[in-house]
């Protein structure tokens, strides 16, 4: 028995519904996926990782390839040659841990920030100025700092959340 996994394309914007149909056949699903906040309270509070794709774990001896791609919201197994290609184990492994700590990075970041506390802005026109944390901004992971700009006015500036780190006092 050679239970191995497989990259399955889905139809447009059906990941999450083929994920629900693997599950309620029992087929082993990874459906990675990335936390957002967004704007609107009612948008999808998830985004692919892999917009399109989801891994399944199946034995295609016992399960036909056909019965894959046949399922509602599923386009093709990802094949080379025509044959479907299995993904490594280790790899899947990487991927789970590797979201999970996108996932876990990002709430941990924002939550331990305060308003009032120094940052230091990694990326952008404004790389490697300090700022101060104002707050979260509501929608895809923003942050809004004052930057202090020509010694007596600070700017207000919505950044990535990606692109700031606490601030080194030494």
């Amino acid at each position: 028995m050679a239970v191995f996994w497989y990259a399955i394309r889905s139809k447009p914007n059906k990941e999450d519904f083929l994920a629900r149909q693997f599950e309620a056949a029992d087929v082993p699903v990874f459906y990675p996926c990335l936390r957002v906040s967004p704007v609107n309270p009612r948008s999808r509070k998830t985004k692919p990782y892999f917009p399109g794709y989801l891994f399944i774990q199946v034995d295609l001896d016992i399960v036909n390839a056909s019965t894959l791609q046949w399922m509602p919201g599923s386009a093709t197994l990802v094949s080379f040659g025509g044959e479907p290609s299995p993904v490594p184990e280790h790899l899947i492994s990487i991927l789970q841990k590797r979201v999970a700590d996108i996932n876990s990075a990002s709430k941990e970041r924002l939550s331990d920030l305060k308003h009032g506390d120094a940052i230091l802005i990694k990326e952008g026109v404004f790389a490697g100025y300090e700022a101060i944390f104002d707050e979260v901004v509501s929608g895809q992971e923003r942050v809004r700092v004052l930057l202090n700009f020509l010694q007596k006015r600070q700017v207000t500036l919505e950044l990535q959340s990606g692109q700031i780190d606490r601030a080194k006092r030494g």
